[in-house]
């Protein structure tokens, strides 16, 4: 299969739809796969009819950098333009679970065919891109560990952007240690991407978490928001996840409940900030400046007539409301939502021991019983099966409850890592907890990510 994986085609090549273009191995380090709206030399389509024949002259700078030792062996499907939750809508057909050999299974999107990828051992790890839970769902469905980083910690430049101001680049790996190797390579800062986090917020990150940790002395606090404990949630989430609790206590942590009032709102100021950027951002895309073109006659029927049939069904309904909520009737969603999102990231702060080096460069560690972590669950549910999905996405509400998990994280800014806890019984795992820190605290969120699996002999 590997073989076949590493022969050069540009088609979908093995059964899980996770590669769509192989490129030749030239003896790296690691084998990585990249999610088809990030930039290299050669296709890239963001998996729509719009982009399917757009070859980038550029390496975004996250290949630029991986490319010194390491192998890109392919590109990976994804739900069109980032805009998914089970990587179903593509033109290459539906990422199917490796994990699952009963059925065909969802892995979760949009980066599910990077997930995919892993999951199947066709690579070292994979890149992916999280704008509000891309990277960690599709992660915790394949029983694997998916990061996000803080917003800026990781170049976006020329990565294909859906929602510029929540988009960042993620790492799925099977092992936590290939993660660590993986985003200190990439925590750089970019003077070509303008929300790059600047070198001097990183030493300043640096020094407080230093003072934070020789304070803490290896005890540390975690909080498990009030908000986040929904109806939804299976048995087995809420067993997983009080295991990881017991666990922190008996390791001489604190576990306490905290309060972030609005999480609640999340789920709304995500769709009104994300579609009202992506429908700005798909501007371009019209067949003349940028796109394929269908040769329609006539200038507006060209630009309709190449929009409608490059994008797939839920591309061209979310930049609808996109256009509707940045538009005068709309009683200025997008300007509500960026309200709300402020709001997040204020309330976020003020649990939160450590100081946020951007808003509060020089806030003390005053109060100890505010968290350095937060612990929750990654996903409400286990993957479902395709058919079941597809039922599902009659009541699109369903599908969005899964998003109370992740988007609050997304909205703040803040560092997130899904690692996988077993099945109770079986030797996988297909849904994770999810363990995220204030701005800036990358490298200790995957510290102790690993730290708890470790501890759990997991």
């Amino acid at each position: 299969m590997l073989k076949r994986v590493l022969s050069r085609s540009y088609t979908t090549i093995d059964r899980w739809n996770s590669i769509i273009t192989t490129i030749e191995s030239t003896g790296g380090k690691y084998k990585y796969v990249a999610k088809d709206n990030i930039l290299h030399k050669g296709l890239t389509t963001c998996a729509s009819e719009i982009l399917s024949n757009f070859e980038s002259p550029y390496d975004a700078t996250v290949i630029e950098l991986l490319n010194k030792d390491m192998d890109l062996i392919g590109k990976a499907n994804l739900d069109q333009f980032g805009m998914g939750s089970a990587t179903a809508n593509t033109i290459y057909g539906t990422v199917i679970n490796p994990l699952f050999e009963d059925d065909d299974y969802i892995t979760g999107g949009s980066s599910g065919g990077s997930a995919a990828a892993v999951a199947a051992n066709l690579c070292d790890f994979s890149l992916g891109t999280d704008t509000g839970g891309s990277v960690r769902s599709p992660a915790s469905n394949c029983g694997l560990y998916g990061y996000k980083p803080s917003y800026g910690r990781i170049s976006r430049w020329g990565v294909i952007p859906y929602a510029q101001s929540l988009d960042t680049v993620g790492i799925i790996t099977r092992e936590m240690n290939v993660m660590k190797e993986v985003f200190t390579i990439l925590d750089q800062y970019d003077d070509k991407d303008p929300t790059s986090m600047p070198q001097d917020i990183r030493d300043k990150v640096a020094k407080a978490v230093e003072v934070r940790n020789r304070e803490r002395n290896g005890k540390y606090v975690f909080g498990i928001p009030e908000e986040i404990i929904v109806e939804e949630l299976t048995d087995e989430v809420k067993y997983k996840l009080s295991l990881v609790i017991e666990k922190l206590l008996d390791l001489g942590h604190t576990v306490v409940p905290v309060s972030v009032p609005s999480i609640k709102k999340s789920i709304s100021t995500y769709y009104a900030i994300a579609t009202s950027e992506a429908s700005s951002n798909f501007s371009r895309l019209d067949g003349i400046r940028y796109g394929k073109d269908h040769n329609f006659e006539g200038g507006d029927e060209t630009i309709r007539g190449n929009r409608s049939k490059g994008f797939g069904e839920v591309v061209r309904k979310r930049i609808v409301l996109g256009n509707y909520s940045i538009s005068a009737d709309s009683g200025d969603f997008y300007s509500r939502a960026v309200e709300v999102r402020q709001q997040i990231s204020k309330e976020f702060n003020e649990i939160f021991y450590l100081p946020h080096q951007m808003t509060n460069p020089d806030g003390l560690f005053e109060d100890p019983s505010k968290v350095d972590f937060l612990v929750t669950p990654a996903t409400i549910n286990k993957p479902l099966k395709i058919s079941d999905y597809i039922k599902m996405e009659e009541n699109s509400m369903d599908e969005l409850t899964n998003d109370i998990l992740s988007l609050p994280m997304s909205l703040g800014g803040l560092p997130a890592v899904s690692v996988p806890i077993k099945d109770k019984g079986l030797d996988i795992s297909t849904q994770g907890i999810q363990i995220s820190g204030q701005y800036g605290d990358d490298y200790s969120v995957l510290d102790m990510g690993d730290k708890i699996i470790k501890e759990m002999n997991m």
